[in-house]
């Protein structure tokens, strides 16, 4: 269905209210902004922020829902004769290929990075997210696969699965702290999750094929 006007004046609110209080936390750092201090430069009450995110941190990482659910789009849209774990290391390496911005190669992620690492909630709530993550996809490799409740699998493949996504972001993250060019780093991360997938044993490779038509 058409988005309505209502419904498109309060996204493009909520996404004003997002970037402005992004450009604070990264001027003057999370703690020290409050949400009265977004409220006045976003010209709202400080309820019509609240109303939007709940709470500070939601403020930061307003687009953490779309992280929680990427991993499980990808497994859902494997490829016939694809594995699970396949699937996401190629679309992890379109994205590098691609520099975007979603795997943190842009101008500015050290900034973002380092408000991050000098603020504890963010922090904490950057591994809320991380679990989210991988409880997300488990939960998706169950439902793909059958597997019963009582099957550890689905949960140790997740595990692996996110060590590889999470190690490839800490990687980039360490090398755009340093203020490089996001293309030169892109080629890098390349050759770094070569050395990932080698380090996957077959069975983490091969797990959850689609079947053909």
């Amino acid at each position: 269905m058409a988005e309505g006007l209502r419904e498109r004046k309060k996204r493009e609110t909520r996404q004003r209210i997002s970037d402005i209080a992004t450009g604070l936390f990264l001027e003057r750092g999370f703690v020290t902004v409050t949400i009265a201090d977004v409220a006045e430069a976003a010209d709202v009450s400080v309820n019509t922020v609240y109303n939007y995110f709940p709470a500070k941190e939601d403020l930061f990482f307003d687009r953490s829902q779309g992280v929680v659910d990427r991993l499980s789009r990808w497994v859902r849209g494997r490829d016939a004769g694809e594995s699970a774990t396949r699937a996401v290391l190629r679309e992890l390496r379109a994205e590098i290929e691609a520099v975007s911005p979603r795997m943190g190669l842009i101008g500015g992620y050290d900034r973002f990075m380092r408000c991050i690492e000098e603020a504890p909630p963010l922090r904490s709530r950057l591994w809320s997210i991380q679990q989210e993550l991988q409880d997300n996809l488990e939960a998706t490799l169950r439902e793909e696969t059958g597997a019963t409740v009582g099957d550890p699998l689905p949960g140790l493949i997740a595990g692996q699965i996110c060590w590889a996504h999470g190690t490839l972001f800490v990687a980039i993250g360490r090398e755009m702290v340093k203020g490089r060019n996001p293309d030169e780093v892109s080629r890098e991360m390349l050759v770094v999750l070569d050395d990932i997938e080698e380090l996957l044993g077959e069975k983490v490779l091969n797990y959850a094929v689609r079947g053909g038509a």
